[in-house]
């Protein structure tokens, strides 16, 4: 199998409340089915990773967002091919409908202590790292 060079460009949404992160499990029939992930997905062509955010937020959860921080941009090699996972801090826009899991089996909020727990989306890995690493809390 060859692996793609050109990476897929994904996007990723840290979406904080009260001091909890939103985390999202991968439905069965996915790859990394029963990994949890940050949600998010795919920037379509000639879409920016912004405008990406917010169209699979709107699919994915039915929610909207404000961007309060952008994140790192995490290349990650799977077996499968190469992605850039592109992340950003948000929180849920006064008013928003709570966010549901269309597109995924769960959805849960969780400290950050929490999340290194979960069986993780390898590429999340160095978005906890990073958000741990930060002085101040989100």
């Amino acid at each position: 199998m060859s692996v793609c060079k050109v990476p897929v460009q994904v996007v990723c949404a840290i979406i904080e409340r009260d001091g909890r992160v939103l985390m999202a499990q991968r439905p069965d029939g996915k790859r990394l089915a029963g990994c949890w992930e940050f949600p998010g997905g795919k920037i379509e062509q000639d879409e920016t990773p912004v405008q990406a955010l917010h169209r699979e937020l709107a699919e994915e959860l039915g929610c909207e967002v404000t961007i309060s921080r952008e994140g790192p941009s995490v290349p990650w090699s799977y077996d499968w091919g190469n992605i850039t996972l592109h992340a950003f801090v948000c929180r849920l826009t006064d008013p928003s409908t709570e966010p549901q899991p269309h597109e995924h089996a769960a959805l849960n909020w969780l400290p950050l202590s929490q999340i290194r727990g979960l069986l993780l989306a390898p590429a999340d890995g160095p978005i906890v790292d990073w958000l741990l690493s930060l002085e101040t809390p989100l």
